[in-house]
């Protein structure tokens, strides 16, 4: 018991400070392209406290360990930008919005080959590393496949958004009106076919599966 909960709070501690750095990415991003707003409102920091969302921080993550779900993920504060600081008025948000889905990704694969090459004799004598590792980059694609499903508020609407002709206007409407119980949906039946993906990419980097 006393293993399974330390492994409980490791993982919401990596999810915690994945999503932080998930929102440190669009900050930098925009800030890098001229809008200060995350700057000024102090989002561009590792604090925790300055990146907590009581639902998807704290609450979702606990209720979906609490019904067994192969799968933790959540959200930190989006962090607020103002679209019209950038100097790259034309792909500026595509740009922003796709800095937390890469900064994700960018963990996974960093970890991820540190664990493909991992020698046995440091995983046989120190199994902890291992774990960690697994639990890092398996996190990290979850947070990155999610993050990419377009509908909003997600990232990957507003990459689908900028992408689409003005003609699709109405699947706009339809996704920002019903986006929220799509997503509702996907969180709650979903749960074992992201698993089965995640548990994919995470073969293709590491050449090894998930348990």
């Amino acid at each position: 018991m006393a293993i399974s909960v330390i492994v409980t709070i490791f993982s919401l501690v990596i999810l915690l400070f994945s999503v932080i750095i998930h929102e440190l990415a669009h900050g930098y991003v925009a800030y890098s392209l001229g809008d200060p707003t995350a700057k000024y409102a102090g989002r561009l920091t590792l604090n925790p406290l300055n990146h907590l969302d009581a639902f998807g921080s704290v609450i979702l993550p606990l209720l979906l360990f609490i019904m067994g779900s192969p799968v933790l993920f959540g959200w930190a504060k989006p962090v607020p930008i103002n679209p019209y600081n950038f100097k790259d008025q034309k792909n500026g948000e595509i740009k922003v919005s796709a800095a937390g889905p890469l900064s994700n990704f960018s963990l996974a694969i960093f970890f991820g080959i540190i664990l493909r090459f991992l020698p046995q004799s440091v995983v046989v004598a120190n199994p902890g590393i291992s774990i960690a590792l697994t639990y890092i980059v398996s996190i990290n694609i979850w947070l990155t496949l999610f993050n990419l499903i377009p509908i909003p508020p997600l990232d990957g609407s507003w990459i689908l958004f900028h992408f689409l002709p003005q003609r699709f206007e109405n699947i706009k409407m339809f996704l920002r009106r019903y986006g929220m119980m799509i997503l509702v949906f996907l969180i709650l039946f979903g749960g074992y076919y992201w698993y089965y993906l995640t548990n994919l990419i995470f073969h293709i980097i590491t050449g090894k599966i998930l348990t």
